[in-house]
This record gives structure tokens, C-alpha cells and sequence, in this order.
């Protein structure tokens, strides 16, 4: 599993349009499931991203988790697991296929619930 956590003001992701996720301030997340990953990573990624100690304390440092700083967005992201060490197209046979892609980035996202990350 890879993920690219950004902070944000505010954001949203949409889907053919329509918008899926949205947040204030909090983090956007963007995961991309590979073809090996399985419940395991699932669990790891999600433990691992709502304790990153990211947003500001009262003294000014970063010192609080998203688990304790508000909520965030989350957004599927198949791309991230594309390979572009070859050529100019990029491949994804690194990719979970769609199905399982779906299934654990639904569990992802369940898990990060479970941290306290809305």
C-alpha cells in the first residue's frame, strides 16, 4: 500500500463528478492498494497515518495526531501504484486488481475510523 497524506485547509475528491469525501482542516489522504497487499498492510497504514504527529500543539510544534486534530478525506488512488522506470506509459500490473483494491481500501478506512480519524 503506498499513501500520500497531505495536510489541508480543506478538501474533496471526486469520482466521475460526484464528490465522495470532503473535509476542513484535517489531512487528504490518497491510497493505492498493490496487487500483494493484504489486511496486514491494511492495518499497519491505517495505525501508522492517524498517529503521524503532523498539526501544531499549543506551543507551536508538531505534536498532534490526526487522531486528535480533526478529521480528513480519503480518496482510492491506482495510480500510485503505477511503475514509470520504463518507457513514457506507465504500467500497473503492480496494481490490485479493482475488486480487492476496493475491499481493502474499505478496511483502510475502517481502520483509520477505529484510530479516532474521521
Amino acid at each position: 500500500m503506498r499513501a500520500v497524506v497531505q495536510r489541508v485547509r480543506g478538501a474533496s475528491v471526486e469520482v466521475a463528478g460526484e464528490t465522495v469525501a470532503s473535509t476542513g482542516p484535517g489531512l487528504l489522504v490518497l491510497l493505492g492498494v498493490g496487487r500483494d497487499d493484504g489486511e496486514r498492510d491494511a492495518a499497519w497504514l491505517a495505525e501508522k497515518v492517524a498517529h503521524l504527529r503532523i498539526f501544531e500543539d499549543a506551543e507551536g510544534r508538531m505534536n498532534r495526531s490526526s487522531s486528535t486534530s480533526g478529521g480528513g478525506a480519503r480518496g482510492p488512488q491506482f495510480t500510485l501504484c503505477g511503475d514509470c522506470r520504463r518507457g513514457r506509459r506507465p504500467g500497473f500490473d503492480a496494481a490490485a486488481p479493482p475488486a480487492k483494491g476496493e475491499e481493502l481500501y474499505g478496511r483502510f478506512v475502517e481502520l483509520l475510523r477505529g484510530h479516532g480519524s474521521r
